[in-house]
Order: C-alpha cells, then sequence, then structure tokens
C-alpha cells in the first residue's frame, strides 16, 4: 500500500527529471494524503508530456459518482490489466506520480512506527501510477489518480506487505506511451532493489494529514534508521 508520500524538490529539478518544457509552481509537500490535489505527469496524444494537478484516488470515467476515490488510491500491479475500475485507464491513460519518498508504518506490538523511504541518494523518482477524467450531470470535470503497487522487497517486507511501483527513469517513455506493449508494460510493474532504498523512522506526528513541513521526516531518536543492507 502507498498512503501518504512527499515531494519536496524544487521546480527546476522536477522539470529536468522528467524532461518538461515548462517549469510548472511546486510547493514542497511532507504529507501528501489521498483526496488532496498533486501533480502527475501524463503523455497528451501528439503532444509533449506535461505536468497536471490531478486528485489522488481515481474516480473512473463510468463512476456513478465521485464518492469512492478514497478507496481507490492505490491498485495492484497483478490484477490492475483486469479490474474493470482500473482497466481502461492501465490500456490508456497510464501517468508518473512524482515523488520523492513515501511513508509506511511497521506495526510492533500495539505501536505502528511510521518510517520515511526513499532512495538512498534521496532524489525524485515517479511511481507508476494511471489517471481518468470523470465528468459530473453539469460538466464539471475531475481529473484523478491512483498509485501502483506490488510485492514488497526485502527492506520494505520487514515494514509492510506491498509497496509501490517506483519506475527506473529508462522506463518513463514507455510507461506513458499507450502504444506500449502490453506484456512488455506488464514487465515493468516490480519491486525496486532492496539495496536502493533506505528506510528512516519518523514522527508519528505524520500520522495527521494536518501536518505538515520538513519536521515530519527528520529521524527519530530510536531508531534512526531501518537499513538491512548497511555496510557499518
Amino acid at each position: 500500500m502507498c498512503g501518504r508520500y512527499s515531494l519536496t524538490v524544487p521546480p527546476e529539478e522536477f522539470a529536468q527529471h522528467f524532461g518538461l518544457s515548462d517549469v510548472p509552481d511546486l510547493e514542497p509537500r511532507y504529507n501528501v494524503a489521498p483526496t488532496q490535489d498533486m501533480p502527475v505527469i501524463r503523455l497528451p496524444e501528439g503532444a509533449s508530456r506535461e505536468a497536471v494537478t490531478m486528485r489522488w484516488g481515481l474516480v473512473p470515467f463510468s463512476a456513478a459518482s465521485p464518492d469512492g476515490a478514497a478507496r481507490m488510491i492505490n491498485a495492484r500491479s497483478e490484477t490492475v490489466a483486469e479490474k474493470p475500475s482500473f482497466r481502461w485507464a492501465f490500456q490508456k491513460t497510464r501517468c508518473l506520480v512524482p515523488a520523492d519518498g513515501f511513508y509506511e508504518w511497521k506495526r510492533t506490538g500495539g505501536v505502528k512506527q511510521p518510517y520515511h523511504i526513499t532512495l538512498r541518494g534521496r532524489g525524485l523518482f515517479a511511481f507508476a501510477g494511471l489517471w481518468d477524467e470523470w465528468t459530473s450531470r453539469d460538466g464539471d470535470r475531475l481529473l484523478s489518480y491512483t498509485v501502483l503497487t506490488t510485492e514488497p522487497n526485502d527492506l520494505m517486507r520487514s515494514i509492510h506487505d506491498r509497496m509501490p511501483v517506483i519506475l527506473p527513469p529508462e522506463r518513463y517513455a514507455e510507461w506513458l506511451d499507450p502504444g506500449s506493449n502490453p506484456q512488455g508494460i506488464r514487465e515493468i510493474l516490480r519491486p525496486v532493489p532492496a539495496d536502493a532504498l533506505l528506510a528512516t523512522a519518523v514522527s508519528d506526528r505524520v500520522n495527521s494529514v494536518r501536518n505538515e513541513g520538513p519536521s515530519l521526516i527528520v529521524p527519530v531518536p530510536e531508531p534512526l534508521e531501518l537499513d538491512l543492507f548497511s555496510s557499518d
């Protein structure tokens, strides 16, 4: 599962990483939560990549209402091609969900300890995502997205039984292209190698969606880090 994430990089770095012609107006976000609006990267037909603000929690174009969006923040990669709610988007409207970290909670006894998981270089990356457009009877449009998940790697398995799909940059173009080979697309949806990630225990202030700011990713005294691949 992926229920919270962060995106704190400067706009110029964001644009360069995703090959955008325009630099988006971004504010650092340390506690992105479901149903909030965030930028995703899509590839319009016959055009270049663009960053578009969408709501986290997919509302399929065929939905009767947007009420179920909070329940569709994630899609299982193993079944996404067959599930009616995701099948069309998986075929036609894939996207990149920019992030520089995500949160997961590890249960120890009766306590759930949050961890902030990043790349070891703590750089920008992208989740595999799907987007869709829903239109109300009054003609109001809602753009929304979901994050694909997969089985955990060895690092994440000690924290949770699922993890988001993090795409390698060299596969961005293939993922965004609606003409890509379906079997090749399925093969992308694997867990990132465990030694590419670092998981750091952080304050439980992240539990509340009302809390924001860089203090949320400061390591807590005990444990400082969950790092199964340290050379120390």
